[in-house]
């Protein structure tokens, strides 16, 4: 889990933020991955306003975040074996189980399937809003919550970027400071276990080699073969996480031979890189680490983004399950 070093909440902006909550309104909030653009998600109106404000399309299903393993028996069922064994290992942290939902789950959070992703995130005040918010009366004790930007677009690190993209849009957003993982939960689906074993439907904050610790062997990839069977997830287009300004992806022998000739054509270029890249109108360079890249991958796109730059062009990272997630997110960016 990560390292947290924050100050206490402020238990009137909690107790707004659960009022705003259980009235249908949308809150935002940081978890360790990224900030969520929170709803009730037992309201389907309430979820209908998530897809609004994201202009997200109707069958992209939401992430439930929930407060307590426990909960998990109440959105899913036919839950085997495996998934308590994982919730024990990684909960709270950036896993999310895809499960057969209950009947009563809303189709609006689902995206029409039978499924649902579920996940307990592991940010202090993220877990102090979801648990306050489920120890209302009646209260079913799950919050949706994607990523708060339009859809496709970059995810937010702070709250600042979240206010930046929807405003108004949302009643409450919650300060916790830069989300310290910075890349989102891998989606792990378990729904077919029985049959298809475990498939990762999105890489993202553990790698397949922490998933085999405990479930004794490497997850499935998702693979071309597998799309059409398995649950439709978050994050799972082909162009998604990606900034306004055109991006490429490029390996580090051919990134200054092609800004070298953008730059002669007029064109302004930023760079993302490994290494400086002194052609670059504007450059950030990010560590070779991944855990340091993905924290810093997000606020640096949009930074960028921000640049009124005609390019951005990203030096490809070294590969290996470590730097899957990136290389998941780059790519998706870069459709």
């Amino acid at each position: 889990m990560p390292d947290f070093t924050l100050p206490r909440f402020d238990d009137a902006l909690l107790a707004q933020a659960v009022a705003l909550l259980r009235a249908g309104e949308l809150v935002a909030f940081p978890t360790e991955t990224v900030y969520g653009l929170g709803a009730d998600a037992a309201n389907p109106l309430a979820a209908a306003k998530v897809f609004a404000a994201k202009e997200r399309p109707a069958d992209h299903p939401l992430i439930v975040h929930l407060a307590e393993k426990e909960a998990l028996a109440r959105w899913a069922q036919d839950i085997p074996p495996i998934a308590w064994k994982l919730a024990q290992a990684f909960w709270p942290g950036p896993l999310t189980l895809i499960l057969k939902k209950q009947d009563w789950v809303p189709a609006t959070i689902t995206g029409g399937q039978d499924t649902v992703g579920l996940r307990i995130p592991a940010h202090p005040l993220a877990l102090q809003l979801i648990r306050a918010f489920a120890a209302l009366p009646g209260s079913r004790g799950g919050i949706a919550a994607p990523s708060a930007n339009r859809f496709g677009r970059i995810s937010p690190t702070t709250a600042a970027h979240v206010r930046a993209e929807l405003g108004e849009q949302v009643g409450l957003i919650l300060d916790g400071g830069a989300c310290p993982l910075g890349i989102e939960s891998t989606i792990l689906d378990i729904s077919r276990f029985a049959t298809h074993g475990a498939e990762i439907l999105r890489p993202g904050g553990l790698d397949a080699p922490t998933l085999a610790e405990v479930l004794g062997i490497l997850p499935a990839a998702r693979s071309r073969k597998s799309i059409a069977a398995a649950p439709r997830v978050s994050g799972s287009l082909a162009s998604h996480y990606a900034p306004t300004t055109p991006l490429r992806l490029l390996e580090t022998t051919a990134l200054p031979d092609f800004l070298a000739r953008e730059i002669a054509a007029g064109h302004r270029c930023g760079a993302l890189a490994l290494h400086p890249q002194p052609n670059a109108q504007l450059c950030r360079v990010l560590p070779a680490d991944p855990a340091q890249y993905a924290r810093l991958l997000y606020a640096s796109l949009r930074e960028l983004d921000n640049a009124a730059l005609d390019w951005i062009v990203v030096e490809t990272p070294p590969v290996g399950f470590t730097w899957n997630a990136i290389h998941d997110r780059l790519r998706r960016a870069a459709a």
